[in-house]
């Protein structure tokens, strides 16, 4: 009998037997795990037909385990319960005094509500909707409400020491493009230049420029490269140094290096200079004049695609962002990691999900403290496909071999395509958890969580889980 075929009889046997059975990892996946270094002690795998009243294999089900990014699928479908699918966030903008001729001669107010969404173009949009209203001079501050957020001492060093990575950038009530700027490496290779390009350009960024195209093979593009990062008074300074092959082409590095004020100052002030506007002023934290009704608003996208940004490549900042509004909306406090915490552990139960072991921080999973059983995990996969949300729930998930953060993987598998699932990355750490729609066309859920050193080889055992799934058909 070919091996195939007979790994194929085992797994059905398998998952035909008593439930003592249903405990034995399917070979395919235990070789795949021992080839890894992978005890199978540090994994657990929960596979359940979302029409069955129990699971198929539950192995090492019950065990709390750090689930990564998994964790977003329990922001996401609490996101689309609670605040609903069409739900969106508002950025509004007020005026602190009357409009004279196109000229304000007091304060613009600009108030965000936590959008996770709102990225240069989209602000863009915005500053223009203000001088098409008629406004053209600003002679006061720009002042940023920020209050729809408590305000949190985020370190973005704490996690992992990369302060500057993007992902590592807090939760805001008013999030600019991530708070991100992007720096495009443009090497010449007749005049051994790089031109390095800022987007957005912003006047409170300073770049010098000492990077130099050099020969060679392209391989890890910034390994030659050097960087420093200064306060330059009300500006930043960043300074790069070094190599990098003119092979490799064009390339891009994207930081996060203002605060948050800094960071939308520099971002309108750029925005509302190229609209033909100008701005006299500073800008500070405060609050819209009592009783002032918005002069402009900007909606972002619904939630159903918002979230579908979020999961399909893993934004730990949107994330944050929509953890956030689930409490200041539920609770009308500020929103707050821990009372967000407790509105998802409060909607769980009233759902009849109890988990006890639940931990979840943030709702981004960039966290050592985050646990969920993949157990757990699962039956809140199985729930949700009954949810009125289902199909914006799956359909927010990367589609195996075909886009978001699986795009490249199983490409040339039977699986490819058949499967929505959310990945989760973190050192010691690798999970998937979604649907696979099997080859009898039977929709199973599945988690696979891999806590242990190697966990970073693990990424052909998840492939593993995937393919018996889809192959074994229950």
């Amino acid at each position: 009998m070919p091996r195939a075929v007979a790994s194929l009889a085992f797994a059905l046997l398998a998952l035909a037997a008593a439930p003592a059975a249903a405990e034995v990892l399917p070979p395919p996946i235990a070789g795949a795990l021992a080839r890894a270094g992978i005890p199978q002690s540090a994994v657990g795998l929960f596979v359940q037909d979302v029409d069955a009243t129990k699971p198929a294999l539950a192995f090492n089900a019950a065990q709390p385990m750090n689930p990564a990014s998994a964790i977003k699928l329990v922001t996401t479908l609490a996101a689309l319960e609670l605040l609903g699918p069409a739900f969106t966030w508002r950025t509004e903008a007020y005026l602190g005094a009357p409009l004279t001729d196109g000229v304000l001669d007091g304060d613009l107010v600009l108030k965000g509500y936590g959008d996770p969404r709102l990225t240069i173009e989209n602000f863009w949009l915005f500053v223009r909707s203000l001088r098409a209203r008629g406004l053209r001079e600003i002679r006061g501050d720009l002042v940023l409400d920020r209050s729809y957020f408590e305000p949190d001492d985020h370190d973005p060093a704490r996690f992992d020491n990369e302060p500057l990575r993007p992902y590592n950038v807090g939760a805001d009530a008013l999030l600019v493009n991530y708070k991100a700027v992007r720096f495009q490496f443009v090497p010449d290779a007749a005049q051994k230049s790089v031109q390095i390009v800022a987007e957005p350009r912003l006047a409170e960024l300073e770049i010098a420029n000492a990077v130099r195209a050099g020969d060679g093979a392209c391989g890890d593009w910034r390994a030659g490269l050097r960087y420093e990062v200064r306060p330059n008074g009300a500006a930043v300074r960043v300074s790069f140094a070094g190599s990098m092959p003119a092979s490799c082409g064009e390339r891009y590095w994207n930081m996060a290096l203002l605060s948050h004020p800094q960071y939308v100052y520099a971002a309108f002030r750029q925005l509302w200079e190229e609209a033909g506007g100008t701005l006299r002023g500073g800008v500070r934290d405060g609050a819209p004049p009592a009783g002032a009704k918005p002069f402009a608003v900007f909606e972002s996208p619904a939630a159903a695609e918002i979230v579908r940004d979020m999961n399909k490549f893993s934004n730990n900042v949107m994330a944050r962002q929509i953890f956030l509004t689930l409490s200041a909306e539920t609770t009308r406090l500020p929103g707050r990691y821990d009372r967000s915490a407790r509105v998802v552990q409060s909607w769980l139960q009233a759902r009849g999900l109890d988990f006890p072991e639940l931990v979840i921080e943030n709702g981004s999973g960039l966290s050592r403290r985050d646990r969920i059983s993949p157990a757990n995990l699962g039956r809140l996969l199985v729930a949700a496909y009954r949810s009125s949300v289902m199909p914006e729930f799956i359909s927010s998930m990367p589609l195996v071999a075909y886009d978001g953060t699986l795009r490249r993987r199983l490409r040339f598998e039977s699986v490819a395509g058949q499967a929505h699932i959310k990945t989760g990355s973190l050192a010691d750490v690798r999970s998937i958890a979604g649907y696979v729609l099997d080859r009898t066309g039977r929709r199973v859920a599945v988690v696979f969580i891999v806590n242990h050193a190697n966990a970073a080889a693990g990424q052909a055992a998840q492939d593993a889980v995937l393919k018996w799934v889809y192959e074994a058909g229950r």
